[in-house]
Formats: C-alpha cells, sequence, structure tokens
C-alpha cells in the first residue's frame, strides 16, 4: 500500500502546502488529489509571495485588473482567490463526501492585523462572503488578538484556520475560543456546525534549537511538542464538555500539523510524517515532501494518545536549560514576522509588476 493511502486508512487527511497557478494549470494538483489522497490544500503570504514573485504565471492577470482600476491588497486578493475557487473546486467531491470534515482550501487575513482584533474579525467576514466558497477556511493566527477574532468570526458562522499555534497551551486557548464561539451560537440557537482546524507548527521548533541543542536532542523537540498537544487534543475529544457539543450538533475542531517539511538534511525527509500518524489528524506538507512519502515503503507507527514519551523528552530539553514556553511564545512572533515580511514582499511585487501594465 502507498504511503498516503496508508495514512488516509490509518484516518489521517494529508492536505498540500501549497497553492500556484502553474500547480493549477498543469493538473498537478488534481493528480495529487487522485494518486496520493491529497485531500485539501494550505497556503500563507510566503507561499503566495514565492509564486507570484518566482514566476510570470500572475503578470496578464495582474495587467488585467491594473487596467480595471485595482491595485496593492485587493488586487492580490482576487489573485488568491482564483487560484482557490479552482482549487476548492477540484476538492469539493472530498468535501461533499465527508460532510465538510475534508476538501478545505486556506486564505489568510493580511498578517499585518495580527493584533488588531476587529480588524481581524472585519476581514474575515469581508474574505469569506466575497469568496463565496463552501469550502474555504479563513486563516487567523493563534495570538492574543487573534483569539478574540476566532470567537466573534466562528460565532458569525465563518470556518477558521487558526495557524501559528506553536504549544499545547497555545492550542488549548485556540480551542478554547473556538468552543466559545460555538457555544454563542447554540444560545442564540443558531446551527452550531462551524468547520474549524488548528494549525500546530512542528520543524520551527528544532530549527530554533539546531545550533544550540546537545546532539542527542537534536530533531526531538518538535515530535514531543506534537506528543503533548495530541495527547491534548484527545482528552478534550474525550471530555464531558465535547460531549456536550457533540450531542448539540456541534463538530470537531480537527488538529493540524504544519510547518512538517525537514530543515535538516541529516534526517528523512518524512521524518515528520513519520512521527505524526495519528487518526482524526490532519498533515499538511510541501510538494517535495509528499512525493517522498510517496515513495515511503515502511508501516507507519500511530502517535500514542497519552502523549507517550513526550514529558520525558520535555524533561530532557528543562534539563539543558531549554524554556519552553518562552521559546514557543518567540517562535509565535517569530511566525508572524516572517509573515508579515512575505506580505510587505509580495505587495511590493504586485506594486512593481502593476507598474509595467
Amino acid at each position: 500500500m502507498k504511503a498516503p493511502i496508508e495514512l488516509h486508512a490509518l484516518g489521517q487527511s494529508l492536505w498540500l502546502d501549497n497553492i500556484t497557478r502553474a500547480l493549477l494549470d498543469s493538473g498537478t494538483l488534481q493528480r495529487y488529489i487522485s494518486a496520493y489522497c491529497v485531500t485539501g490544500l494550505t497556503s500563507n503570504p510566503t507561499i503566495f509571495d514565492q509564486a507570484i514573485s518566482g514566476t510570470a504565471d500572475y503578470d496578464a492577470a495582474i495587467r488585467q485588473k491594473v487596467s480595471e482600476g485595482k491595485s496593492g491588497e485587493a488586487l492580490f486578493f482576487e489573485l488568491a482567490l482564483e487560484d482557490l475557487k479552482r482549487a476548492a473546486a477540484l476538492l469539493l467531491p472530498v468535501h461533499t463526501a465527508t460532510g465538510g470534515m475534508d476538501g478545505w482550501v486556506s486564505l489568510e487575513v493580511s498578517p499585518l492585523m495580527a493584533d488588531d482584533a476587529a480588524a481581524t474579525i472585519a476581514a474575515a467576514k469581508r474574505l469569506h462572503a466575497s469568496a463565496d466558497c463552501a469550502n474555504l477556511f479563513i486563516k487567523i493566527p493563534g495570538t492574543s488578538a487573534g483569539l478574540q477574532a476566532i470567537e466573534e468570526t466562528i460565532f458569525a458562522g465563518v470556518p477558521v484556520n487558526v495557524t501559528l499555534l506553536f504549544s499545547r497551551e497555545q492550542y488549548t486557548a485556540a480551542a478554547d475560543a473556538y468552543w466559545r464561539g460555538i457555544q454563542r451560537r447554540i444560545d442564540a440557537g443558531r446551527d452550531p456546525k462551524v468547520h474549524s482546524v488548528a494549525s500546530i507548527f512542528i520543524s520551527r521548533w528544532d530549527k530554533a534549537v539546531m545550533k544550540t541543542v546537545a546532539p542527542e536532542l537534536r530533531n526531538r523537540l518538535g515530535v514531543a511538542i506534537g506528543k503533548r498537544t495530541y495527547k491534548a487534543y484527545c482528552d478534550r475529544l474525550a471530555s464531558p464538555q465535547s460531549k456536550k457539543f457533540a450531542d448539540a450538533g456541534a463538530l470537531t475542531q480537527r488538529l493540524l500539523w504544519a510547518s512538517t517539511g525537514t530543515k535538516d538534511p541529516q534526517i528523512p525527509p518524512t521524518f515528520y510524517i513519520e512521527n505524526l500518524a495519528a487518526p482524526n489528524t490532519i498533515n499538511t506538507i510541501p510538494e517535495q515532501t509528499l512525493q517522498a512519502l510517496a515513495a515511503h515503503t515502511e508501516s507507519f507507527t500511530l502517535m500514542p494518545e497519552d502523549g507517550g514519551d513526550a514529558e520525558v523528552v520535555l524533561g530532557e530539553f528543562a534539563k539543558a536549560g531549554f524554556d519552553v514556553e518562552t521559546l514557543a511564545t518567540r517562535l509565535q512572533v517569530e511566525g508572524a514576522g516572517s509573515f508579515t515580511t512575505s506580505w510587505n514582499d509580495l505587495l511590493a511585487v504586485i506594486a512593481a509588476k502593476s507598474a509595467l501594465a
């Protein structure tokens, strides 16, 4: 059995962490869906920055939109939605067959709003309405302001992909925000079925400590954080409150593994895929990792619901002087900063290409 098919059989969804116009035009995305059981797609400002700045694939569309008087963010979101709605159409059969649990694409609000809850809420509602796409998530970062926005956006009935989560505590805060939004919908007599995923970033942990960690701890931190978070996720699913929500008709906010492309050439490209196999979760992976996974021949061992050796490993990091919570906060700030840089670069590229129109 091919590895992607095996993971699908184990109950884990595979999503592609990439979107380009060439990926759509060439039929490659359709092939990934058919051959590799890809059942969703994620995007972020960095992905779009690379897609638009690195090719001429969008130049004609930019010229057309400039001639229509469009520019800046508005022009970008039109480009992005054109791509994402095409991908969403390809994934719609999956979305329908799974009752909306799978078959999603994701669009991120401007990262410049990471600390502005009101602006994020307004942008999420506007983008969702303008897209008019049944299987589009709006991505909102799990920052302090983002948590407020998540609750309000869920209450408004907008599907949310919570991004930039790095720890169990950050995941729990985001999951609580989702529950608050759902509870408010129940109290208001609204349909409690609003889909959401919570995205935990993994490989950035190991990259952050790569130069300072002892050899025996190298590439162990990200998986340990994943195991710790997965235990919290499983505990939440088994909780009385979760049952109460389910009885009311509400859905599960699914856990999604993000940043699962390896950063260390000393480990196999499928390292995080192998270590994060778990039912009722999603793994969104870069193209290169997906292709490596397709060639993978070994069977997978499921993650332990009790966290396995996570606390032992994290204890070793604590003894070595690493403050995981402080690092989680730093990684979230750096992640938001990285997306802001990509966003500014993206808008600069669009401005430069618009000037040539």
